[in-house]
């Protein structure tokens, strides 16, 4: 029956220079189960708690050499025993100022001669503070160590996404020099044959060199399309502070213009996105359209891009003479296109068939 009604077992050290009480009070709480340690002199009770920090201390008032109010100041003031709960003694008899008793950090009182009831109660309310107080600051201290693991976790990604944006453009660039040599090379290559052979019939055929200045023209207005286009994908910002939906507009004006067709265009951005993925996503949409305006021949674009709660997701189609995207892995940006998608953790489906158009598909985490 003992055992049931126990509720808060805990270290007590018991300072009193009454032998009687300390007697009767060690083994009313051992029979509590409580741990119970017993000195008779405040300067024993001040080693005492620095050998074994107790749970609790029951300290009488008046003692001789140092009562219980220096004693309990001393105990407040270092930051190892301040938070350890203290109760006073202190006899019907005796002028025991609860004022000061308080003041100097006691937390309660019992009085002489005792009810042991009482005192049990009183210990066991003042127990059960301390085990709560103990676990809220050992939550506290997770708390804070959480956020300090979360603030660390913070950076490490910042620099780890600072690294990722730094090997993109790094990459990015590399495929636009890459782009420039396959296709702005061959242009000025062929313009200058188209040249020579125009200074070569000058004075023998003028109208054949004429025909040859012709597609020269021709070949430089193509040679300069390709510069003004390499030099906008060579820019570190594409979007260079413009809204997104207004740079996607544009690429889909300058499409236009080229193709003499008007996109169908469905953009839902209702859920904010990470720079980084608005910049990808430009250069999808900048890809795309210019292997349409290059290759497809096509007489109908559409375009879609929306977000969803954890992903955006771009649908970019044409009518025109498609490929077989089994067999081509590289050249008409579509390796440049894959890697893109894949550094920033997203996923890319391209469908080409030969005369059936083709279907670039990307979903990308939106932060």
């Amino acid at each position: 029956m003992m055992t049931d009604e126990r509720l808060i077992q805990g270290d007590i050290l018991i300072v009193d220079d009454q032998l009687d009480n300390l007697r009767l009070l060690s083994d009313a709480l051992t029979q509590r189960g409580h741990e119970v340690r017993t000195v008779r002199r405040g300067s024993a009770a001040l080693m005492g708690v620095q050998a074994q920090t107790p749970d609790l201390i029951l300290l009488d008032i008046f003692m001789p050499e140092m009562d219980g109010y220096e004693v309990c100041q001393r105990l407040k003031s270092d930051p190892q025993t301040r938070e350890i709960p203290i109760i006073f003694i202190s006899a019907l008899n005796e002028v025991f100022d609860k004022v000061k008793a308080f003041s100097v950090g006691g937390v309660d009182y019992v009085t002489k001669p005792f009810q042991i009831e009482e005192v049990f109660a009183r210990i066991e309310t003042q127990l059960s503070l301390r085990r709560i107080q103990t676990q809220l600051q050992v939550k506290n201290t997770h708390l804070q160590q959480t956020e300090q693991n979360l603030q660390a976790a913070l950076e490490q990604s910042r620099f780890l996404n600072q690294r990722i944006e730094e090997m993109t453009a790094i990459e990015e660039r590399n495929r636009i020099a890459r782009d420039i040599h396959d296709s702005l090379g061959h242009v000025l290559v062929a313009l200058n044959m188209q040249m020579g052979a125009a200074l070569s019939l000058w004075q023998e055929d003028p109208k054949e060199a004429y025909e040859f200045l012709v597609r020269a023209k021709n070949l430089g207005t193509e040679a300069l399309g390709a510069v003004r286009q390499s030099v906008s994908a060579i820019r570190s910002d594409p979007l260079e502070g413009e809204r997104f939906d207004q740079a996607i507009a544009a690429l889909l004006e300058d499409c236009r213009q080229c193709t003499g067709i008007t996109p169908e265009c469905k953009i839902d951005l209702s859920l904010s996105t990470s720079d980084a993925i608005n910049r990808a996503v430009y250069r999808l949409v900048q890809e795309g359209l210019t292997n349409i305006c290059k290759h497809a021949e096509a007489t109908a674009i559409q375009l879609q891009v929306q977000t969803t709660a954890e992903e955006l997701c771009l649908t970019l189609t044409d009518n025109g003479r498609g490929f077989c995207s089994t067999e081509t892995t590289t050249g008409f940006g579509l390796q440049g296109m894959k890697e893109r998608v894949t550094i920033l953790g997203g996923r890319l489906e391209i469908t080409s068939e030969q005369g059936a158009g083709c279907r670039i598909s990307a979903t990308l985490p939106r932060f």
